[in-house]
């Protein structure tokens, strides 16, 4: 059969990329043109790509890996995040994350579980007195400020607390506080690079123990040079952290909370769920053998994936979905519409977190679901970021019930991450 030369496509230019117009026009083309398309970029003069079958993205993001790079918009998080494994390529990648990855097992993991228990229980007493007060819970803000300070105190320690004696407040709170991500809000990040340099030449003048990422990442050493990273490797990894390990897990759990709010049956479930655990501070195991929690992350993270959007770029020419494609085109995959791929899941537009048991998982396409990526450079904390998700779900079912405050519809704001465009405001009432 002989390869067609050109895959469909609208007429109409479009340049794609993080926005709200973006996902517009993606679901738009899927519904026109199915697995494989190419859209016109006025903007660069090329023709970008969009694949959409899970074989195929298997094989950019898997089997044929080292044929692509990150791909457009790359540039833009290079500004706020430098050069951490977010961004770089190649062998210093490859060097960096073999550096990262013993920091990221399930061993070193757990031993968070304390410090996940007690900002959980802290933002519990929040609750517990707005509740009180029959206030409402700014949900959106309250996650944020919850998963932003997790990651902090995972990489800084007591350093963290030292921090905000000296400053008064929290110096990374900017990473919370200022929803947008212009070049305005990567300068005001990149001037805390001068504080974690201050950190790390500290912790080298004053040596004492320290379990956190940021010891972690200067004790590490290459395995072939025996060399540890500079500290302008060192930084820029500690700011990919924050950024990536924050963000992601604010707007998943955003959405977690506002798919529970429009299902009772499944509000219902979880609380039952919640009450048989026995103890109060969850090990990794533990929290992953919630079977109905982990279901229903699963499922907000299939409807509402916050990386959205994955962009990769071709080094030498290839073939997807019969089609060639030209070296240095980009590729754009979109998890979101993926995980609604109609022929990989029954009622895709629906919350069914049941389709994650063990019987719908064996029968369903691997490469079907990727809310964290797939392949060698799938996201480094994604353990991290589940624990943290079913113990915070665990931890308020067992202690409130939520409802929406307001029945205004639910708008996507499709940027860098997907999240709700308006805070979402919640009822709490203590059970």
């Amino acid at each position: 059969m002989q390869t067609s030369p050109l895959p469909p496509g609208p007429a109409e230019g479009f340049d794609l990329g993080g926005s709200d117009e973006s996902l517009a026009r993606l679901r738009e083309y899927f519904a026109r043109f199915g697995d494989i398309y190419r859209v016109f970029a006025p903007a660069r003069g090329v023709y970008n790509y969009v694949i959409n079958h899970p074989d195929d993205i298997k094989r950019v993001l898997l089997s044929n890996h080292r044929n692509y790079t990150k791909g457009e918009g790359i540039d833009r998080v290079k500004i706020l995040l430098g050069n951490g494994i977010m961004t770089s390529e190649g062998d210093f990648w490859r060097r960096q994350r073999r550096m990262m990855q013993p920091s990221f097992h399930r061993r070193v993991i757990d031993q968070f579980r304390d410090l996940i228990h007690e900002v959980n229980e802290k933002f519990a007493e929040r609750w517990a007195a707005k509740a009180a007060r029959a206030e409402v819970v700014n949900l959106t803000d309250d996650v944020s400020e919850l998963t932003l300070e997790i990651v902090l105190r995972s990489i800084f320690g007591t350093d963290l607390a030292r921090l905000e004696r000296q400053f008064g407040a929290n110096p990374f709170e900017v990473v919370a506080k200022e929803q947008n991500r212009d070049l305005k809000f990567a300068f005001r990040f990149r001037s805390l690079t001068k504080l974690v340099a201050e950190l790390i030449e500290r912790r080298r003048r004053e040596p004492e123990e320290h379990f956190d990422f940021l010891s972690m990442l200067m004790a590490a050493r290459d395995r072939d040079s025996g060399d540890a990273m500079s500290d302008k490797e060192l930084i820029d990894e500690i700011l990919t952290l924050i950024v990536a390990g924050h963000e992601t897990t604010a707007a998943a759990l955003t959405w977690t909370w506002y798919l529970i709010s429009q299902h009772p049956a499944a509000a219902a479930q979880l609380q039952s769920e919640a009450d048989a655990t026995a103890g109060d501070t969850l090990a990794l195991d533990a929290a992953e053998s919630l079977t109905f929690t982990h279901q229903v992350v699963q499922e907000a993270l299939r409807l509402y994936p916050p990386g959205w959007l994955i962009t990769r770029r071709t080094l030498e020419a290839d073939e997807l979905g019969g089609f060639p494609i030209a070296s240095r085109t980009d590729v754009f995959i979109s998890p979101y519409l993926l995980h609604r791929h109609p022929a990989y899941w029954n009622d895709p537009e629906d919350f069914k977190p049941e389709r994650f048991a063990a019987a719908d998982a064996e029968e369903r396409h691997r490469f079907s679901y990727i809310p964290f990526a797939v392949g060698p450079r799938h996201c480094i904390g994604e353990n991290i970021a589940m624990f943290e998700m079913l113990v915070h779900v665990q931890h308020m079912s067992r202690r409130f019930r939520l409802a929406r405050a307001s029945a205004e519809p639910i708008e996507l704001e499709a940027q860098i991450n997907l999240r709700p465009r308006s805070n979402l405001m919640m009822t709490v009432e203590a059970r």
